[in-house]
């Protein structure tokens, strides 16, 4: 029997956040990565109207200009229709499951592999889709840009070194998908980054010196988001959770 995919990218307009269907319809199953608390209600009438049977929630990052939707997704399903998964270098993170750079997920025709990203957090994962050609970046790489180094553990020479290393080590034709966008784009590829990036082309020490001098202001929802993120969006507080956190510019 032939797999009937479909690919779904939507927008949330507050925090510019994207979140990403990837979904086999021949075996009811799907993955949602990146959700947002205040969307909820749109990916909910998704899965009801298209009756997936199992619900994968990806985050490549704990973020801090949004609250996850996990959460509400997870208490709606319930436990047996839906399964959270998070960076395993989070040490703090809750989830029903934490992968790192050695696994993959396998959700129905789907088979994904993680890259670990360090530098927008200490934590972040790229999510590659090897047979689709496609990786999501989370924070890490954004279309022209990438996200901000300054907080919940960042480092601006990690981030330039997981770049390079490792995501710039894809193929060029790959398309790039990121976890937000500010002007209106939706994708890019890694040939373009590698070429185009603005900050990513330089040297690693002009690199460092671009994001040393962004000034950003404090991410406002940051010390509601990042903890109730490492929560898998559930509000009870975390032992020991503090809140740092960061947000792209």
């Amino acid at each position: 029997m032939s797999q009937h995919k479909i690919f779904r990218q939507f927008f949330d307009k507050v925090s510019c956040t994207y979140t990403y269907l990837l979904a086999d319809l021949t075996n009811k199953v799907a993955i949602l990565i990146d959700t947002c608390q205040d969307c909820v209600q749109r990916e909910l009438k998704t899965i009801e109207e298209l009756k997936f049977e199992k619900i994968f929630l990806l985050s490549t990052h704990i973020h801090a200009d949004h609250i996850t939707g996990n959460a509400l997704i997870k208490e709606h399903l319930g436990q047996t229709r839906s399964k959270s998964v998070i960076s395993k270098y989070y040490e703090q993170a809750k989830a029903d499951e934490k992968v790192g750079e050695e696994d993959s997920l396998s959700v129905g025709a789907f088979k994904l592999n993680f890259l670990h990203t360090p530098g927008h957090t200490s934590g972040c994962l790229c999510i590659v889709d090897h047979e689709n050609r496609r990786v999501f970046t989370g924070d890490t790489l954004l279309i022209r840009g990438c996200g901000r180094t300054d907080f919940q553990g960042g480092s601006s020479e990690k981030l330039y070194d997981s770049v390079h290393e490792k995501l710039f080590k894809l193929p060029p034709d790959y398309t790039v998908y990121p976890a937000h966008d500010y002007n209106g784009k939706t994708a890019s590829s890694i040939g373009e980054e590698i070429e185009f990036n603005p900050r990513l082309s330089k040297s690693k020490a002009e690199f460092v010196d671009i994001m040393s001098k962004l000034n950003l202001a404090y991410p406002k929802l940051i010390d509601v988001a990042v903890p109730q993120n490492l929560n898998c969006g559930y509000a009870d507080k975390l032992t020991n959770g503090k809140s740092n956190g960061n947000h792209a510019p």
